[in-house]
């Protein structure tokens, strides 16, 4: 694990991420594969509905760590 915390995936934004969504694509990935995005708690709903919007199977959990 790297010395610095994980960064939001939405564009623009370089605040620490505390929840993890996980996606697929059902037209171009198998049912096995998945994808993770990690979001910090200003964008967590955006990006999950960005992602709901376009019909992608999403999952919304908090990010793991080693938090004390």
């Amino acid at each position: 694990m790297t010395d610095h915390a994980a960064e939001c995936s939405r564009a623009g934004c370089r605040d620490a991420a505390t929840w993890a969504i996980t996606w697929r694509n059902p037209r171009i990935h198998a049912a096995d594969r998945r994808k993770v995005w990690v979001a910090c708690d200003q964008h967590v709903a955006y990006l999950r509905e960005f992602l709901h919007a376009r019909d992608f199977p999403v999952e919304v959990g908090a990010l793991a760590g080693d938090r004390a």
